[in-house]
C-alpha cells in the first residue's frame, strides 16, 4: 500500500536532550494511525517537523514522497494541542484566513466552511468574535479551520480536549466519515478508548524513541499472556478447578458488558487446550461466555512506557501495513466538486 507519510531516522536535539532519537515509521495512505506516548515523549516535536514548523537535526520526513517543508503544508491539516485562534477575529474570517494560508481557493473555502458550520451548529455564530465563544465552540472552529482546505493528511493533536460526550461522539463520527472518503488521519491523544476504537495501527514513542509501530491487532496478539475470560451461570469452586491441572491461575472478576453470571480470569497450564479448560469448567456449571483475554491499549501503553515491555523489532517494522479499519457513520462530509488546483506544489 502506498505511504503518504514516511519518517526516516529522524533526529532532533535540544542541547543534550534527545527529543527524537533515530525515529522511523510509515503511515499508509487512507489509514487511521494513533500517535501515542506520555507527556514529553517527543510527539509534538515530531508533528512540528512533519508540518515544516521545525527543522530536524538528521533524517527526514516525507509527505507523499516529498521532503516536509512549507511547500507540502497544503497537503496537511494540522490541529495542534495548543490552540492558535485570534480572539478578535470573527469565526468566518478566522476559518477563511487559515484556509487561504494553506493555499485554498476562497470560493471553495466558503462552500466547505458553510457546510461544516452547519454540521457543528455554528452557522448563527459565524459573525461572532472568537473570544465570545465557549471553549467547546472554539474547539469546533479550530477543527473547521483545520479541515476547510480539504487536506489529504489530517493530523489532530488531542482533538477531544474541551468536548462533552455528545460533541466527542460527533467528532468521532466525523473522523470515521473522513476516513471512509479516503483521508489519511493521525490522532495524537491520551483518550485510549477512542484511539482503540478508531485507529487501525499505532506508533508509540517514549523519550524520543519509537517503541512499537504496528496494527493494534498485532500488538495485542504479541502482548497476550495466555489468559481467558469465562462467565458461568453459577459460582465455581476455584480449588476444585485448579486441582484438575488445567489452569494455573483463577481470579474472580466483573462480568464483561454487564453480563449476568459469575466471571473469572483464568490462565491455562502449559500444553492445555481451550477444550480441556471448557471440559473442566463444565463439570461445575453452565458456561455463558468464553473469550481470549487480550490486553487493552491502556495496558499496552503502560507496559511499554513503564519499561515492563522492551521494544520488539517484530512489531516495529515500517513495512508492516495493516488494512485500514472502516467505521460506519452517517455524519455528512462536504464533497469536493473537483481537485483543489490551488494546493501549493
Amino acid at each position: 500500500m502506498e505511504n503518504i507519510l514516511e519518517i526516516r531516522n529522524l533526529r532532533k536535539f535540544f542541547g543534550d536532550l534527545k527529543a527524537l532519537n533515530d525515529v522511523s515509521f510509515e503511515v499508509s495512505r487512507g489509514s487511521i494511525c494513533g500517535l501515542l506516548g506520555p507527556n514529553g515523549a517527543g510527539k509534538t516535536t515530531l508533528l512540528r517537523i512533519i508540518n515544516g514548523i521545525m527543522v530536524s537535526d538528521g533524517g527526514e520526513a516525507l509527505i507523499s514522497g516529498r521532503p516536509a517543508s512549507l511547500a507540502t503544508t497544503g497537503l496537511i491539516g494540522y490541529m495542534p494541542e495548543e490552540r492558535g485562534l485570534y480572539d478578535k477575529m470573527t469565526v468566518e474570517d478566522q476559518i477563511l484566513y487559515f484556509g487561504q494560508l494553506k493555499g485554498g481557493n476562497r470560493r471553495r473555502l466558503r462552500e466547505v466552511m458553510a457546510e461544516y458550520l452547519d454540521l457543528f451548529n455554528l452557522s448563527a455564530d459565524r459573525r461572532r468574535k472568537i473570544k465570545e465563544l465557549s471553549k467547546g465552540n472554539q474547539q469546533k472552529v479550530q477543527i473547521i479551520a483545520t479541515l476547510v482546505h480539504e487536506p489529504e493528511l489530517l493530523i489532530l493533536d488531542e482533538p477531544f480536549s474541551g468536548f462533552d460526550p455528545i460533541n466527542g461522539q460527533l467528532l468521532q463520527e466525523l473522523i470515521a466519515r473522513l476516513h471512509d472518503r479516503g483521508t489519511t488521519i493521525m490522532l495524537s491523544s491520551h483518550n485510549m478508548p477512542a484511539i482503540e476504537e478508531m485507529c487501525s495501527d499505532i506508533a508509540l514513542i517514549n523519550h524520543g524513541t519509537l517503541l512499537v509501530k504496528d496494527s493494534i491487532e498485532n500488538i495485542k496478539e504479541a502482548n497476550k499472556d495466555n489468559s481467558l475470560i469465562l462467565t458461568t451461570r453459577s459460582p465455581l469452586s476455584i480449588p476444585a478447578l485448579t486441582d484438575t491441572g488445567v489452569v494455573t491461575e483463577v481470579t474472580p472478576t466483573r462480568p464483561l458488558n454487564w453480563r449476568k453470571g459469575y466471571a473469572y480470569r483464568l490462565r491455562k497450564a502449559e500444553g492445555k487446550s481451550n477444550m480441556d479448560l471448557l471440559d473442566a469448567v463444565a463439570y461445575q456449571s453452565d458456561i455463558l461466555h468464553f473469550e481470549e483475554a487480550l490486553p487493552s491499549l491502556t495496558d499496552i501503553f503502560i507496559r511499554y512506557t513503564s519499561g515492563q515491555q522492551e521494544p520488539d523489532e517484530a512489531t516495529t517494522q515500517p513495512n508492516s501495513q495493516p488494512s485500514a479499519q472502516t467505521l460506519s457513520a452517517d455524519t455528512y462530509i462536504p464533497q469536493s466538486e473537483q481537485p483543489n488546483s490551488s494546493t501549493p506544489q
